[in-house]
């Protein structure tokens, strides 16, 4: 009788087991960077990017007015102020929107609606805390300009 005890190989197993574990690890990293939210600047940015020049000028005939054109918050009232020149109170049409740079889903848009002295106040205590970018877009006396401030906004 042969009583000699065989030794078995762990070699074969080792490399097939290493493969089977590499392969789980990539199916399941590829299946969760396909489910991860990709969010662009905005919706249409190819569109906003050929119009960037008329942005530019824009934002240009605005820093004319960096004096005149302030947006604050105030914490105690849970407040957007936005002061835009008296001369542009009655003539100016446009927008404000709040965007939130870490989530799209968060961004508001309000139309621009000034009172006599060119202020504006947004109620932001729906608002999540955080940094949020007021973007003021109007036209007025025939000129359009623009306005883009960070703002923090805070409960409390």
């Amino acid at each position: 009788m042969n009583t000699s005890s065989q030794t078995r190989n762990l070699w074969p197993a080792s490399i097939i087991g290493f493969f089977v574990l590499a392969i789980i690890f990539l199916t399941t990293f590829i299946a969760w960077a396909v489910h991860q939210r990709e969010d662009l600047v905005s919706a249409n940015y190819y569109e906003n990017e050929v119009r960037y020049q008329q942005q530019l000028d824009s934002m240009n005939r605005s820093q004319s007015l960096a004096v005149q054109s302030v947006i604050t918050y105030e914490p105690a009232r849970q407040n957007i102020v936005i002061t835009l020149p008296a001369a542009h109170s009655r003539s100016a049409t446009g927008s404000v929107h709040l965007y939130r740079p870490s989530d799209a889903r968060l961004d508001r848009e309000v139309p621009l609606t000034l009172d006599p002295e060119g202020i504006q106040s947004l109620d932001a205590k729906q608002l999540q805390d955080g940094l949020w970018k007021v973007r003021i877009k109007w036209n007025a006396n025939g000129q359009e300009y623009f306005l883009d401030q960070p703002v923090i906004v805070t409960s409390g």
